[in-house]
Protein backbone atom coordinates (compact mmCIF):
# COMPACT_ATOMS: atom_id res chain seq x y z
CA UNK A 1 0.00 0.00 0.00
CA UNK A 2 2.77 2.77 0.78
CA UNK A 3 5.00 1.33 -2.34
CA UNK A 4 1.56 2.12 -4.12
CA UNK A 5 0.98 5.61 -2.49
CA UNK A 6 4.42 6.38 -3.35
CA UNK A 7 4.14 5.86 -7.17
CA UNK A 8 1.04 7.74 -7.27
CA UNK A 9 3.21 10.65 -5.42
CA UNK A 10 6.04 10.14 -8.11
CA UNK A 11 3.61 10.34 -10.85
CA UNK A 12 1.96 13.93 -9.55
CA UNK A 13 4.86 15.70 -8.97
CA UNK A 14 6.94 14.79 -12.21
CA UNK A 15 4.60 16.82 -14.44
CA UNK A 16 5.24 19.41 -12.04
CA UNK A 17 8.86 19.38 -11.92
CA UNK A 18 8.89 19.64 -15.62
CA UNK A 19 6.89 22.63 -15.92
CA UNK A 20 9.04 24.05 -13.32
CA UNK A 21 12.41 23.63 -15.36
CA UNK A 22 10.02 24.74 -18.57
CA UNK A 23 9.57 28.08 -16.46
CA UNK A 24 13.21 28.26 -15.71
CA UNK A 25 14.56 27.78 -19.34
CA UNK A 26 12.07 29.87 -19.95
CA UNK A 27 13.05 32.87 -17.94
CA UNK A 28 16.52 32.15 -18.66
CA UNK A 29 16.25 32.30 -22.32
CA UNK A 30 14.06 35.91 -22.12
CA UNK A 31 17.37 36.80 -19.83
CA UNK A 32 20.18 35.81 -22.39
CA UNK A 33 17.95 38.19 -25.57
CA UNK A 34 17.45 40.62 -22.52
CA UNK A 35 20.95 40.60 -21.36
CA UNK A 36 22.56 43.25 -24.38
CA UNK A 37 20.23 45.77 -23.58
CA UNK A 38 20.70 45.79 -19.79
CA UNK A 39 23.74 45.63 -19.99
CA UNK A 40 23.91 48.76 -21.87
CA UNK A 41 21.21 50.36 -19.57
CA UNK A 42 23.80 49.78 -16.55
CA UNK A 43 27.00 50.69 -18.18
CA UNK A 44 25.67 53.62 -20.00
CA UNK A 45 23.41 55.20 -17.92
CA UNK A 46 23.05 52.84 -14.74
CA UNK A 47 26.67 53.85 -13.64
CA UNK A 48 26.76 57.57 -15.13
CA UNK A 49 23.40 58.08 -13.09
CA UNK A 50 25.01 56.54 -9.49
CA UNK A 51 28.82 58.28 -10.32
CA UNK A 52 27.55 61.65 -11.08
CA UNK A 53 25.49 61.53 -7.67
CA UNK A 54 28.25 60.81 -6.10
CA UNK A 55 30.23 63.45 -7.54
CA UNK A 56 27.97 65.90 -6.40
CA UNK A 57 29.00 65.47 -2.97
CA UNK A 58 32.68 66.00 -3.79
CA UNK A 59 35.55 68.38 -4.93
CA UNK A 60 36.33 67.10 -7.90
CA UNK A 61 38.06 69.08 -10.55
CA UNK A 62 38.99 66.10 -13.01
CA UNK A 63 42.89 66.18 -11.98
CA UNK A 64 43.37 65.92 -8.56
CA UNK A 65 41.36 62.64 -6.24
CA UNK A 66 37.41 64.06 -5.26
CA UNK A 67 37.25 65.21 -1.75
CA UNK A 68 34.23 64.22 0.31
CA UNK A 69 32.62 67.58 1.20
CA UNK A 70 28.97 66.20 2.04
CA UNK A 71 26.06 68.92 0.73
CA UNK A 72 28.33 72.01 0.37
CA UNK A 73 27.56 72.04 -3.12
CA UNK A 74 23.96 71.98 -3.30
CA UNK A 75 24.54 74.47 -0.32
CA UNK A 76 26.37 76.81 -2.20
CA UNK A 77 23.60 76.79 -4.88
CA UNK A 78 21.01 79.28 -3.32
CA UNK A 79 23.73 81.73 -2.72
CA UNK A 80 25.20 81.33 -6.68
CA UNK A 81 23.03 84.48 -8.14
CA UNK A 82 24.05 82.76 -12.06
CA UNK A 83 22.88 79.58 -10.74
CA UNK A 84 18.95 81.65 -9.50
CA UNK A 85 19.78 83.62 -13.01
CA UNK A 86 19.73 80.42 -15.16
CA UNK A 87 17.08 78.73 -13.05
CA UNK A 88 14.86 81.71 -13.58
CA UNK A 89 15.77 81.57 -17.76
CA UNK A 90 14.93 77.94 -17.81
CA UNK A 91 11.77 78.40 -16.35
CA UNK A 92 10.93 80.72 -18.62
CA UNK A 93 11.84 78.89 -21.75
CA UNK A 94 9.99 75.82 -19.81
CA UNK A 95 6.56 77.75 -19.73
CA UNK A 96 6.71 79.59 -23.16
CA UNK A 97 7.99 76.42 -25.04
CA UNK A 98 5.96 73.83 -23.34
CA UNK A 99 2.86 75.63 -23.83
CA UNK A 100 4.01 77.24 -27.42
CA UNK A 101 5.02 74.05 -29.15
CA UNK A 102 2.06 72.10 -28.17
CA UNK A 103 -0.76 74.65 -29.52
CA UNK A 104 1.50 75.57 -33.05
CA UNK A 105 1.80 71.65 -33.36
CA UNK A 106 -1.54 70.83 -32.50
CA UNK A 107 -2.89 73.77 -34.77
CA UNK A 108 -0.66 73.26 -37.54
CA UNK A 109 -1.68 69.15 -37.87
CA UNK A 110 -5.20 70.48 -37.26
CA UNK A 111 -5.12 72.81 -40.69
CA UNK A 112 -3.38 69.48 -42.15
CA UNK A 113 -5.94 67.28 -41.31
CA UNK A 114 -8.86 69.45 -42.77
CA UNK A 115 -6.56 69.54 -46.11
CA UNK A 116 -8.42 68.32 -49.46
CA UNK A 117 -5.03 68.22 -51.52
CA UNK A 118 -1.64 68.68 -51.44
CA UNK A 119 -1.50 67.62 -47.68
CA UNK A 120 1.55 65.72 -48.65
CA UNK A 121 3.57 68.49 -49.99
CA UNK A 122 2.02 71.14 -46.99
CA UNK A 123 3.20 68.29 -44.50
CA UNK A 124 6.54 67.89 -46.24
CA UNK A 125 7.44 71.45 -45.84
CA UNK A 126 6.41 71.79 -42.13
CA UNK A 127 8.75 68.77 -41.33
CA UNK A 128 11.54 70.09 -43.17
CA UNK A 129 12.66 72.45 -40.78
CA UNK A 130 12.80 69.94 -37.57
CA UNK A 131 15.70 68.16 -40.15
CA UNK A 132 17.65 71.62 -39.54
CA UNK A 133 20.66 70.63 -37.08
CA UNK A 134 20.17 73.63 -33.86
CA UNK A 135 23.47 75.03 -34.81
CA UNK A 136 22.37 75.81 -38.67
CA UNK A 137 19.06 76.61 -37.35
CA UNK A 138 19.70 79.31 -34.87
CA UNK A 139 22.50 81.08 -37.46
CA UNK A 140 19.63 81.03 -40.14
CA UNK A 141 17.21 82.96 -37.62
CA UNK A 142 20.28 85.42 -36.28
CA UNK A 143 20.97 86.34 -39.75
CA UNK A 144 17.00 86.92 -40.88
CA UNK A 145 16.74 88.93 -37.52
CA UNK A 146 19.60 90.65 -37.57
CA UNK A 147 19.37 94.47 -36.38
CA UNK A 148 19.16 97.07 -39.81
CA UNK A 149 20.87 94.26 -41.91
CA UNK A 150 18.36 91.83 -41.39
CA UNK A 151 15.46 90.50 -44.15
CA UNK A 152 12.61 91.23 -41.96
CA UNK A 153 14.08 94.48 -40.85
CA UNK A 154 14.35 95.13 -44.76
CA UNK A 155 10.71 94.27 -44.34
CA UNK A 156 9.60 96.30 -41.62
CA UNK A 157 11.62 99.78 -42.98
CA UNK A 158 8.97 99.27 -46.03
CA UNK A 159 6.62 100.38 -43.55
CA UNK A 160 8.16 103.19 -41.83
CA UNK A 161 8.88 100.60 -38.05
CA UNK A 162 12.15 100.00 -36.41
CA UNK A 163 12.52 95.93 -35.70
CA UNK A 164 13.80 95.13 -31.99
CA UNK A 165 17.21 94.33 -31.73
CA UNK A 166 16.40 90.58 -31.02
CA UNK A 167 19.50 88.67 -29.85
CA UNK A 168 20.81 91.93 -28.94
CA UNK A 169 18.22 92.49 -26.76
CA UNK A 170 17.46 91.20 -23.54
CA UNK A 171 13.97 91.68 -23.74
CA UNK A 172 13.63 89.74 -27.13
CA UNK A 173 16.51 87.26 -26.60
CA UNK A 174 14.67 84.73 -25.21
CA UNK A 175 11.80 85.40 -27.42
CA UNK A 176 13.68 84.86 -30.59
CA UNK A 177 15.63 81.62 -29.50
CA UNK A 178 12.22 80.39 -28.44
CA UNK A 179 11.15 81.16 -32.19
CA UNK A 180 13.98 78.91 -33.65
CA UNK A 181 12.51 75.80 -30.89
CA UNK A 182 9.29 76.19 -32.95
CA UNK A 183 10.38 76.71 -36.18
CA UNK A 184 11.78 73.25 -35.90
CA UNK A 185 8.94 71.60 -33.91
CA UNK A 186 7.59 69.64 -37.27
CA UNK A 187 8.56 66.07 -35.28
CA UNK A 188 5.63 67.20 -32.55
CA UNK A 189 3.65 67.95 -35.29
CA UNK A 190 4.21 64.73 -37.37
CA UNK A 191 3.18 62.93 -33.79
CA UNK A 192 0.09 64.65 -33.46
CA UNK A 193 -1.37 64.37 -36.22
CA UNK A 194 -0.71 60.55 -37.09
CA UNK A 195 -3.04 60.96 -33.76
CA UNK A 196 -5.69 62.92 -35.17
CA UNK A 197 -5.66 60.71 -38.38
CA UNK A 198 -6.08 57.80 -36.02
CA UNK A 199 -9.56 59.47 -34.42
CA UNK A 200 -12.47 56.75 -35.53
CA UNK A 201 -14.67 58.40 -37.86
CA UNK A 202 -17.14 56.96 -36.47
CA UNK A 203 -17.00 59.10 -32.97
CA UNK A 204 -17.25 62.54 -35.49
CA UNK A 205 -20.40 60.88 -37.15
CA UNK A 206 -21.92 59.99 -34.06
CA UNK A 207 -21.21 63.44 -32.82
CA UNK A 208 -22.28 65.68 -35.81
CA UNK A 209 -25.80 63.33 -35.28
CA UNK A 210 -26.00 64.81 -31.42
CA UNK A 211 -25.79 68.41 -33.52
CA UNK A 212 -22.13 68.99 -32.48
CA UNK A 213 -20.26 71.77 -34.95
CA UNK A 214 -16.85 71.75 -36.18
CA UNK A 215 -15.44 73.27 -33.25
CA UNK A 216 -17.38 71.00 -30.56
CA UNK A 217 -16.63 67.83 -32.25
CA UNK A 218 -13.16 68.72 -32.31
CA UNK A 219 -12.80 69.85 -28.59
CA UNK A 220 -14.92 67.24 -27.21
CA UNK A 221 -14.01 63.95 -29.85
CA UNK A 222 -10.43 65.04 -31.00
CA UNK A 223 -8.69 66.65 -28.19
CA UNK A 224 -10.34 63.71 -25.76
CA UNK A 225 -9.09 61.12 -27.77
CA UNK A 226 -5.43 62.25 -28.58
CA UNK A 227 -4.59 63.27 -24.64
CA UNK A 228 -2.43 60.98 -24.25
CA UNK A 229 -0.29 62.02 -27.23
CA UNK A 230 -0.14 65.88 -26.04
CA UNK A 231 0.97 64.56 -23.02
CA UNK A 232 3.93 62.68 -24.26
CA UNK A 233 4.17 66.65 -26.26
CA UNK A 234 4.27 68.45 -23.15
CA UNK A 235 6.72 66.12 -21.40
CA UNK A 236 8.87 66.17 -24.32
CA UNK A 237 8.41 69.85 -24.41
CA UNK A 238 9.17 70.37 -21.02
CA UNK A 239 12.78 68.11 -21.24
CA UNK A 240 13.39 69.74 -24.35
CA UNK A 241 13.28 73.08 -22.57
CA UNK A 242 15.12 71.81 -19.63
CA UNK A 243 17.81 70.74 -22.00
CA UNK A 244 17.90 74.07 -23.81
CA UNK A 245 21.88 74.86 -24.51
CA UNK A 246 22.77 74.66 -28.67
CA UNK A 247 20.53 77.54 -28.96
CA UNK A 248 21.14 79.60 -26.84
CA UNK A 249 25.07 78.93 -27.30
CA UNK A 250 25.12 79.78 -30.60
CA UNK A 251 22.41 83.17 -30.51
CA UNK A 252 24.65 84.04 -27.90
CA UNK A 253 27.55 84.06 -29.30
CA UNK A 254 26.90 85.24 -32.88
CA UNK A 255 25.32 88.23 -31.49
CA UNK A 256 28.22 89.17 -29.09
CA UNK A 257 31.00 88.94 -31.67
CA UNK A 258 33.24 87.54 -29.43
CA UNK A 259 33.26 84.01 -30.53
CA UNK A 260 36.81 82.90 -31.63
CA UNK A 261 35.15 79.51 -33.18
CA UNK A 262 30.88 79.28 -33.88
CA UNK A 263 29.66 78.49 -30.28
CA UNK A 264 32.79 79.35 -27.97
CA UNK A 265 31.91 82.77 -26.94
CA UNK A 266 33.72 84.43 -23.70
CA UNK A 267 30.18 86.34 -23.47
CA UNK A 268 28.60 83.94 -20.87
CA UNK A 269 25.02 84.14 -21.73
CA UNK A 270 24.73 87.48 -23.98
CA UNK A 271 22.99 89.96 -23.83
CA UNK A 272 23.10 90.49 -19.82
CA UNK A 273 22.65 87.13 -18.96
CA UNK A 274 19.52 86.53 -20.53
CA UNK A 275 20.29 83.90 -22.45
CA UNK A 276 22.05 81.77 -19.76
CA UNK A 277 20.46 78.88 -19.40
CA UNK A 278 21.02 75.56 -16.66
CA UNK A 279 22.37 73.19 -19.06
CA UNK A 280 24.91 76.13 -20.06
CA UNK A 281 25.83 76.94 -16.69
CA UNK A 282 26.11 73.18 -15.42
CA UNK A 283 28.48 73.12 -18.44
CA UNK A 284 30.13 76.08 -18.04
CA UNK A 285 30.95 75.15 -14.20
CA UNK A 286 32.04 71.68 -15.44
CA UNK A 287 35.00 72.26 -18.63
CA UNK A 288 35.51 76.24 -18.17
CA UNK A 289 36.08 76.16 -14.39
CA UNK A 290 36.50 72.47 -14.29
CA UNK A 291 34.09 72.31 -11.19
CA UNK A 292 33.13 68.66 -11.84
CA UNK A 293 31.67 68.44 -8.28
CA UNK A 294 29.18 71.05 -8.26
CA UNK A 295 28.31 70.31 -11.91
CA UNK A 296 27.49 66.81 -10.68
CA UNK A 297 25.43 68.40 -8.44
CA UNK A 298 23.67 70.42 -10.81
CA UNK A 299 23.21 67.67 -12.82
CA UNK A 300 21.94 65.68 -10.06
CA UNK A 301 19.19 68.47 -9.82
CA UNK A 302 18.05 68.56 -13.34
CA UNK A 303 17.74 64.97 -13.51
CA UNK A 304 15.22 65.17 -10.04
CA UNK A 305 13.58 67.54 -11.53
CA UNK A 306 12.86 66.05 -14.89
CA UNK A 307 12.25 62.74 -13.23
CA UNK A 308 9.78 64.30 -11.15
CA UNK A 309 7.57 66.88 -13.55
CA UNK A 310 7.39 63.23 -16.08
CA UNK A 311 6.33 61.44 -13.31
CA UNK A 312 3.73 63.54 -12.09
CA UNK A 313 2.24 64.08 -15.30
CA UNK A 314 2.17 60.85 -16.17
CA UNK A 315 -0.06 59.97 -13.17
CA UNK A 316 -2.21 62.76 -13.70
CA UNK A 317 -2.72 61.39 -17.18
CA UNK A 318 -3.79 58.00 -15.71
CA UNK A 319 -5.76 58.97 -13.17
CA UNK A 320 -7.75 61.23 -16.02
CA UNK A 321 -7.86 58.04 -18.03
CA UNK A 322 -8.76 56.06 -15.21
CA UNK A 323 -12.39 58.42 -14.47
CA UNK A 324 -13.24 58.62 -18.00
CA UNK A 325 -13.25 55.05 -18.17
CA UNK A 326 -15.23 54.45 -14.97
Amino acid sequence: MTATLERVDVARTAPARGRSRARVRHRLTVLAFLAPAILGFALFFGYPLVATIGFSFTRYDLINPPEWIGWENYAYMFSDELFRTAVHNTLWFVVVLTAARVVFALGVASVIARLKSGVGLVRTLCYLPSLAPPVAATLVFFLVLRPNEGPLDAFLGWFGLDGPLWFADPVWAKPGIAAVVLWVSGDLMIIILAAILDVPQEQYEAAELDGAGPVRRWWHVTLPTISPVLVFGVVNSIILALQLFTQAVVAGSAASGSAEVTGATKVLGYPENSTLTFPMWLYTQGFRYFDMGYAAAMATVLFVISFAATALLVQRMRKATHQEES
